[in-house]
């Protein structure tokens, strides 16, 4: 028999949300059907989390884990709210969070592949989705090992940022960590902004500008002032500090000594496509 395939595996556990050697030993069983292997997976008893695994997840939660020099923020989705709310889900999440700080996987993958509790990662996600009768997916996680200080923050579920600096003290970090969350910065300084984000920008400016119809000389200045707003839309230092009363104070002004090296900021459920339902749509094609 033809070696199974790494895309075939793949497309088995998109199609089911089975682990990956679940998947393969399924295709291997079946010959390397695809429909086969799937109809196998529901008779071995995995048939509520197959079923379920086309639902779109976009619900869900960020947790979050923190020991000695390492940080972690995971995603893990379901597809409602309420299930999100749900203690043993929360309590599966957290749980990643903990797993990933302390064994550091490659990837979701190898994190499905860990032992939790006497069992793999993947069988306690199968056994929650057949419990709790939705679709639940772990989604992605990030990590920071560092000998510098990580901050992080959570903004209820939804939102989770971790941030990597040095000086300043564990309040100041939290600041910043809340300013990431609530202003969602896209680089981190304006030398982090890609050259071609800048040229593409700097080419709409110069276009607006010409439009007003002034000189040359002024039209360079207009340009200068609109890509200075741009710097401070898009680049953390440059922002203007979300907890200044004043709104004068840029966040490169209130770190004074310190210096952020780096920062994730996790926002759930973002860029996933929801399903929409087109329920005229559905009863139009049951009548014909």
């Amino acid at each position: 028999m033809a070696a199974i395939s790494a895309s075939a595996v793949k497309d088995l556990r998109e199609k089911t949300g089975v682990g990956m050697m679940e998947a393969k030993k399924a295709l291997e069983e079946t010959g390397g059907d695809m429909e086969k292997a799937v109809d196998l997976l529901r008779k071995k008893g995995l048939s509520a989390a197959a079923k379920k695994a086309t639902r779109v997840a976009s619900e869900g939660m960020i947790a979050s884990a923190q020991q000695q020099g390492v940080g972690v923020l995971v995603e893990v989705n379901s597809e409602t709210d309420f299930v999100a709310k749900n203690e043993d889900f929360q309590k599966f999440a957290r749980a990643l969070a903990a797993l990933v700080a302390e064994k550091a996987p490659a990837d979701v993958a190898a994190l499905s592949q860990l032992s939790l509790d006497g069992e793999t990662v993947e069988a306690k996600r199968n056994a929650l989705v057949q419990k709790i009768g939705e679709n639940i997916s772990i989604r992605r996680f990030e990590r920071i090992q560092t000998g510098d200080n990580i901050a992080i923050y959570l903004h209820g579920a939804k939102i989770g940022v971790m941030v990597e600096f040095t000086g300043g003290n564990d309040q100041l970090g939290k600041d910043v960590a809340m300013h990431i969350a609530a202003a969602n910065p896209l680089y981190l300084s304006r030398d982090a902004v890609p050259a071609d984000a800048v040229s593409r920008e700097r080419a709409i400016c110069e276009e607006q500008a010409k439009q007003t119809g002034k000189p040359a000389n002024v039209i360079g200045k207009i340009v200068d002032g609109k890509m200075e707003k741009y710097y401070g839309d898009t680049c953390l230092l440059e922002q203007i500090f979300v907890k200044d009363p004043d709104g004068k104070q840029k966040v490169k002004n209130i770190l004074q000594a310190a210096q952020v090296k780096r920062y994730v900021r996790m926002q759930l459920g973002e860029g996933i496509e929801k399903k929409k339902e087109d329920f005229a749509a559905e009863v139009a094609a049951q009548l014909k």
